[in-house]
């Protein structure tokens, strides 16, 4: 691959400094199972069924993820809700809402407690398909896009998405910015994640999940043009109104520049893939 395969002078639709991606992460564990993190300080003894931890989880969808549309809808933002299959079959009025609303339904595995990496890419394949089905049933058009539960790919996971007829992944944790990776199947575009999603302050402050986001968007818009902000968070966690609180207030901070992109991921891939480029890497936008 030849440096004049790479963008290096990249930028984002009509002169933007900056793009804000949005993750939404709606979730659902499997009949009996919880959450590996709650808030809870002191732990179960082992073998013990954590009912509490059930219940904290299954907050998303009851009320978690309708908070988190609301406050995208008053700040006229869209997101990409990645979603576990089973939250859609779980909480069909809360998906319906999420497209009724303008934002974008993607891939996130059938249930939060399964690991890409422990399957054979038989019941990968089938996994990604029965996923993909479910979603696409629950919100009208088949998933673009995609995130692996808890980083759980191996080198089977996105060849498999390829056969399944996803776009991207946004699981990449190697890059800030968007690539194409080679299949055997065929292309995939890599979407870097999101470094610090809403769930690293849960003992802490919420408002460090505002510096940081808050923290990065001054750096990236003051010395990376065309770089990226991705900002996760949770529906169990994050649509809580501690941390939304925090949420709404980036999205108020982020709308008074007028040089913001707020694309979806489908967006942002595509607008990627007609520039024509492998990849805009770091030392190709700056010290070419």
């Amino acid at each position: 691959m030849t440096a004049s395969r790479f963008a290096s002078g990249f930028s984002w639709p009509h002169g933007k400094r900056i793009a804000v991606l949005i993750s939404v992460l709606l979730e659902s564990w499997s009949e009996g199972k919880s959450p590996s993190y709650f808030t809870r300080t002191t732990p179960l003894r082992g073998g013990a069924v954590d009912y509490a931890g059930m219940q904290w989880s299954q907050y998303g969808g009851k009320e978690g993820i309708w908070r988190l549309i609301r406050t995208l809808d008053l700040c006229h933002t869209r997101a990409s809700v990645f979603c576990n299959g089973r939250a859609a079959e779980l909480y069909p009025d809360a998906v319906k809402q999420i497209v009724k609303s303008g934002h974008v339904v993607e891939g996130h595995g059938l249930a939060q407690d399964q690991y890409f990496l422990e399957m054979t890419p038989e019941v990968q394949r089938a996994t990604i398909r029965k996923t993909l089905d479910i979603l696409e049933a629950a919100s009208g058009s088949r998933p673009q896009g995609w995130a692996t539960p808890v980083y759980g790919w191996n080198e089977h996971t996105f060849d498999l998405l390829v056969t399944e007829g996803v776009k991207y992944y946004a699981d990449a944790l190697d890059c800030s910015m968007p690539r194409r990776d080679k299949t055997a199947s065929g292309e995939i575009v890599a979407l870097p994640w999101s470094e610090f999603v809403d769930n690293r302050v849960l003992r802490a402050s919420p408002r460090d999940f505002f510096d940081v986001y808050k923290d990065s968007f001054d750096y990236l818009h003051a010395h990376e043009p065309a770089g990226i902000l991705h900002l996760g968070i949770h529906c169990h966690f994050g649509g809580r109104p501690l941390v939304t609180a925090q949420f709404y207030k980036l999205l108020r901070y982020f709308s008074e520049f007028t040089d913001v992109w707020f694309p979806t991921h489908r967006e942002l891939v595509q607008w990627f893939l007609d520039q024509k480029v492998e990849g805009v890497p770091f030392a190709q936008r700056f010290f070419a």
